[in-house]
């Protein structure tokens, strides 16, 4: 059985695409189609239903699905073990940009003390790309937004939620239930980032017919919060990135709510749990000290 043929076939089952299973086995689109009708083929039984231009699996594909992961499982096994003994000690992690710049530097300060023996390798890229690199095993873990993914194991370990952020003598800080047409009279920098539900921020403002009054919208974190520290606007922010101005006085949080909860975890995503096992009390800790 070809096992060019078998990783397709998961790929496809993971990422639910053949487009998004031909990018992240950086094959043409109809390459991974061949490959998924030969195994057809040579399995004599239809793996996927096609509906339109989506995939279903069919009864036949989901039976099949454990055999394939048996199959890839102990080839990935054998070929670790041929590995050399110091490519062993090397831990690959991945995080989403936010994670790696606001936790990612004290997390690995800290493993690193506790496995001296270690070597750490790290990739900061897009939640879309750690998946690939997940199921393609370019990294043993991952710090990511939540997925839906059968392949990919999830634990939410950190809090990223969304939160209302004003400069110290704001009056909102005083003010006791902010009211979304107070929020419209106010300058606001809009983060724009794909890895978070902002279509919640304007839908509260859709539901009152109240236009919101964002002067600023930019794509870095460290730019939103030097408009706020400033004092040219307000802004909705996820907590990672606000946590130390925060502490130190130099930011406040305004609770709103009673007018929409954005909450947002950041999940220790991996695809087998020996290494997340190996650093488990390590990454617990971390997060703990992090924390407080």
């Amino acid at each position: 059985m070809n096992i060019d043929n078998l990783e397709a076939f998961m790929y496809v089952v993971h990422l639910k695409s053949i487009h998004k299973a031909s990018k992240a086995l950086f094959l043409s689109q109809p390459t991974v189609t061949a490959r998924i009708k030969s195994l057809e083929r040579e399995l004599n039984s239809e793996l996927f239903i096609r509906q339109g231009r989506n995939l279903v699996l069919s009864s036949q594909g989901k039976e099949f699905i454990p055999y394939a992961q048996q199959i890839l499982q102990t080839l990935r096994e054998g070929k670790r073990q041929l590995k050399h003994q110091g490519a062993q000690n090397e831990i690959v992690i991945g995080a989403n940009v936010i994670t790696s710049q606001y936790f990612i530097p004290h997390a690995l300060t800290s493993w690193k003390k506790e496995h001296p023996q270690l070597h750490f390798k790290f990739t900061a890229t897009t939640n879309d790309e750690l998946i690939t690199k997940l199921l393609n095993h370019q990294v043993n873990f991952a710090f990511m937004r939540a997925i839906r993914d059968e392949g990919i194991n999830q634990e939410p370990v950190l809090d990223n939620s969304v939160r209302l952020i004003v400069y110290p003598d704001h009056p909102f800080i005083q003010k006791q239930n902010v009211t979304v047409k107070e929020l419209a009279k106010e300058s606001i920098v809009f983060f724009e980032c794909g890895a978070f539900d902002w279509d919640l921020i304007y839908k509260l403002f859709e539901v009152e017919e109240i236009e919101p009054n964002i002067e600023f919208k930019v794509d870095h974190l460290e730019i939103a919060k030097s408009l706020i520290i400033n004092k040219q606007s307000i802004g909705f922010l996820p907590y990672l990135c606000v946590k130390e101005e925060l502490e130190k006085g130099e930011l406040f949080e305004v609770d709103t709510t009673h007018l929409l909860q954005i909450k947002q975890n950041v999940y220790l995503s991996y695809v087998e749990n020996d290494t997340v096992n190996l650093l488990r009390s390590s990454i617990e800790e971390s997060v703990k000290q992090f924390y407080t």
